[in-house]
């Protein structure tokens, strides 16, 4: 792997050839290096991303498994993922060469990674996340194994869900005095919507004569702004009615935007105004402090208390029947004696 000097510019460039992935041979120039060690770790790392052997480094293998998944998961849940790894994996394993990396390495970054004092949730999403990426070194860059299947695991996954009653909610939307707030905790209590579809909405997805709401986009909130694409799954496009009262007080609050356009976003806060407020009344309303996605957890529990069924609060909510169950089934009822008794009383006796 040479690399060159430019007498003109007094910088260093790397010239090669690479196969790419349709088999068809190339040819790669790139200047602009102060040293030639640059030049020659640039045209390395290059070839690593080509090639994607088992020894490339895992700065590496996390850039190819990032561009590769980009373009196969949502913007929202790709952004989630990178200061997951900026902060808790690639300062340990950037630099190594994925096939080097043992259980004990792995066993290693553990104890280091849990003597940060994360919650046991956090921990299971970062275990989770390192053994994805080298999964994917495993299916698809010949990496023999994952070492962090032997390793085994640190945190455990979430199992239960925290949620507000109605009583409790009520207790805490007398206290919010902030009409966009109000407005908003209005919406996602009383619909179940996620707060990236909350943030997508624009005048003319509220019907105010029907009394619907249209769900048809999310909006991911981004340094600087942020951008509007589609729903987190085909499921989320819906439309969701909505009582009365709820919908005459987005009427009166979109009613005070001065200029707003039917394709103008109605909520254009950020995300603090709303953990601000929850933060501040809940302690206020003295009930516990929820994230601002219990909410639609707090819409579930409501319409499965009011004996709603499993296929109408996914088709409310834009998911699937299935995750309704396994996310909020201990919720609902045991009626198992109930079935053993409705049986008794049809049983012809001899």
């Amino acid at each position: 792997m040479p690399a060159y000097y430019d007498e003109k510019t007094k910088k260093w460039f790397c010239k090669f050839y690479y196969t790419d992935y349709t088999g068809t041979k190339k040819q790669k120039k790139k200047r602009g290096f102060s040293l030639k060690r640059e030049a020659l770790e640039w045209e390395r790392a290059f070839l690593e991303k080509q090639q994607g052997s088992p020894d490339m480094t895992f700065q590496t293998l996390y850039d190819i498994y990032t561009e590769d998944m980009s373009h196969r998961l949502r913007e929202g849940t790709m952004d989630a993922k990178e200061p997951v790894f900026r902060h808790h994996i690639l300062p340990y394993f950037a630099n190594r060469p994925i096939n080097s990396i043992t259980p004990a390495d792995i066993r290693a970054w553990q104890n280091q990674i849990m003597a940060k004092g994360l919650s046991e949730g956090y921990l299971h999403r970062i275990q989770g996340l390192l053994g994805a990426a080298m999964n994917y070194a495993v299916k698809y860059y010949n990496l023999p194994f994952n070492p962090c299947s032997k390793a085994g695991t640190m945190g455990r996954p979430k199992s239960s869900i925290n949620f507000w009653t109605l009583d409790q909610y009520n207790s805490f939307i007398q206290y919010v005095e902030d009409v966009r707030a109000r407005t908003a905790f209005q919406l996602l209590f009383y619909s179940g919507m996620r707060f990236g579809e909350l943030l997508a909405l624009t005048l003319e997805d509220l019907d105010f004569q029907e009394g619907f709401i249209s769900v048809t986009k999310t909006f991911h909130a981004k340094k600087g702004g942020g951008v509007t694409g589609p729903p987190k799954t085909a499921n989320s496009i819906r439309r969701i009615s909505m009582p009365d009262a709820v919908m005459q007080e987005v009427q009166a609050y979109t009613g005070r935007i001065y200029g707003l356009q039917p394709t103008d976003r109605i909520f254009t806060f950020t995300k603090g105004l709303i953990v601000g407020n929850i933060e501040r009344f809940s302690q206020k309303a003295g009930i516990p402090r929820i994230r601002i996605h219990d909410v639609r957890h707090s819409h579930v529990s409501l319409l499965i208390e009011l004996g709603f069924s499993p296929h109408l609060i996914a088709e409310r909510i834009g998911d699937t029947v299935q995750m309704v169950n396994n996310i909020y089934g201990h919720l609902y009822p045991n009626k198992h004696g109930e079935v053993a008794d409705k049986l008794n009383q049809i049983i012809v006796p001899k």
